[in-house]
């Protein structure tokens, strides 16, 4: 999966996350930040691995800093993950593939109504 099929950007925000009616994973990353850089294959492992089940984005702050001032993302990598349009859960930092499971393995468990 080319990290091109990932991106969001805010022409596309809208569609891609807020209007997903299925669980949605955006990473706001840069090209400068080096924890980001070792996140990214995790964050592309993740999207294949929960294919069908959750849309994984990655979402360029540089490029796209309106979507990223309002969420208030201050520090990159931020992984936001949506639910109806609604941020459900928040993770900061490079973390270890097993938190990132744990975390959309709780999320993917919950009913579809309890966002």
């Amino acid at each position: 999966m080319a990290a091109d099929a990932l991106k969001v950007e805010d022409a596309t925000w809208d569609i891609e996350v807020m209007k997903a009616s299925e669980l949605v994973m955006v990473d706001f990353w840069a090209v400068w930040c080096g924890p980001c850089q070792m996140v990214a294959p995790i964050i592309e492992e993740l999207g294949k691995e929960y294919a069908g089940k959750m849309k994984v984005r990655k979402l360029n702050t540089d490029e796209n800093p309106e979507v990223a001032g309002r969420y208030q993302v201050m520090s990159i990598p931020t992984i936001l993950f949506f639910k109806n349009g609604q941020v459900v859960e928040k993770l900061i930092g490079a973390r270890p593939k097993r938190q990132f499971k744990e975390m959309i393995d709780s999320l993917l468990a919950q009913p579809a109504g309890s966002a």
